[in-house]
């Protein structure tokens, strides 16, 4: 057995101290009269376009619903998710002159929002190629250092190898040998020239 559930109407929005309502019975609906009410732009000539328009056309539902004024009226709606376009395609001339920097802001908001998603891609693309290009020169530089500091661990290993295999008698061989620093004798030969 099917429940009947009363819809919900709640106040989505204000345009020129207009409430905006949104009904919910399922799938939430906008009705369009009170829009075209806040924006002073003809309800009727409004339908009309929506009733001809090949993609709203089938969406514009009838609504019984209760008004502002508390009385049961039917209001010709249309989903939610279609608002937003609707609303773009309102030539902003013909609305009322309060209402249009309003109208024409929104409607610039939707040529950046359109924007941002049909380039979205493409940007997303140029960004992850230059930081993959980043890591990569990062990469190779610690590639690069890699190699210098192998050398030096390498160099280093063997000099600890050779300590380690240090023996007394190495180590008394290394003490004992006479080391000479000829470089200071040439230079005392040198003084003593001048002297």
């Amino acid at each position: 057995m099917k429940e009947n559930h009363k819809p919900t109407i709640s106040t989505v929005a204000k345009i020129n101290n207009t409430e905006i309502t949104i009904i919910k019975n399922g799938e939430k609906r906008i009705p369009i009269k009170p829009i075209c009410t806040a924006l002073g732009i003809d309800f009727s000539a409004q339908l009309q376009r929506l009733k001809r328009d090949e993609f709203l056309n089938s969406t514009v539902v009838t609504i019984t619903t209760v008004g502002g004024d508390q009385k049961q009226r039917e209001m010709a709606t249309i989903p939610f998710k279609f608002v937003f376009g609707w609303l773009f395609r309102i030539d902003a001339r013909k609305v009322k002159p309060e209402a249009q920097e309003s109208v024409m802001k929104y409607q610039m908001e939707c040529y950046d929002a359109l924007y941002r998603h049909f380039t979205e891609l493409e940007e997303y693309m140029e960004d992850r190629t230059k930081l993959v290009e980043q890591k990569m020169d990062v990469i190779e530089e610690a590639r690069n250092g890699y190699k210098d500091a192998s050398k030096r661990l390498d160099a280093a290993k063997r000099a600890f190898a050779e300590a380690r295999s240090m023996t007394l008698d190495s180590w008394r061989e290394s003490k004992s040998q006479l080391k000479l620093d000829f470089s200071k004798a040439e230079n005392l030969e040198e003084g003593g020239d001048n002297a």
